[in-house]
């Protein structure tokens, strides 16, 4: 690990061609989205939190699956420097992002090269009769006023298993970077913190994050919160 200063990874990220962005909870923490695991997170208070975001959860009791689902929903957020930034670059070279986040924020930012590598919450649909449902009908209901059937937001659930093509596009995002850029993410969720595998031998990989993550990679770290690094890569002019 190679520690670095916010202006030095400011520059590096803006003077980067290919680029590919892994962000995770932290990107979205200044928007006013609680992360998942920290103290003030939304899984405070509850023992068994992954169980409330399972499949079986959702099967077995849908109405507490429902009541924590509706919790995630942050739909007046916005989204912030670190979003506005990605997107922006995106305009200006090759841009990819693979995001862990369910957010919507990345989307509303304008990012158009991007994977949703664990769904989103405003994407739903009916279990029942497969039909895509509007995400404001499935925060009122979890019933499909059409045909009765159980609405669900279009998320990978504990116990469930990933899309291929979803693999594939996260796989070819990270394959054609010349430059990798993990935010916000303790980057332990498998199999998001898998996709380095597939990183080009010579790729570089600069990690912005509030503490150090584990990689078996050589890779710079600027130990700072987002918004400020992606502050100044905004401030850079060409």
């Amino acid at each position: 690990m190679e520690k670095i200063g916010m202006k030095e990874a400011a520059e590096r990220i803006k003077k980067a061609q290919k680029i590919t962005f892994l962000t995770g909870a932290g990107v979205s923490t200044p928007s006013g989205i609680p992360d998942y695991r920290s103290l003030k997170g939304i899984y405070q208070g509850h023992e068994q939190p992954e169980y409330l975001l399972s499949h079986e959860a959702m099967v077995q009791e849908p109405e507490k699956f429902y009541q924590f689902v509706q919790q995630l929903y942050h739909p007046d957020a916005q989204p912030n420097v670190i979003h506005k930034v990605i997107a922006g670059l995106e305009k200006e070279k090759a841009v990819w992002l693979v995001t862990q986040n369910i957010d919507g924020l990345h989307e509303k930012a304008g990012s158009k090269n991007r994977i949703n590598f664990h769904g989103s919450l405003y994407s739903c649909s009916c279990r029942k009769c497969g039909c895509p449902v509007p995400w404001t009908s499935y925060v009122v209901s979890d019933r499909h006023e059409d045909c009765g059937g159980q609405i669900r937001p279009n998320i990978v659930l504990y116990g469930e298993g990933f899309q291929e093509k979803v693999l594939e596009d996260a796989v070819s995002a990270v394959e054609q970077a010349e430059t990798i850029v993990i935010v916000g993410t303790s980057f332990q969720v498998h199999p998001f913190c898998d996709l380095l595998a597939y990183k080009q031998p010579q790729a570089e990989i600069i990690v912005v994050n509030q503490t150090p993550i584990s990689l078996f990679e050589p890779y710079a770290f600027v130990e700072a919160d987002g918004v400020n690094v992606f502050q100044q890569i905004e401030e850079i002019k060409e």
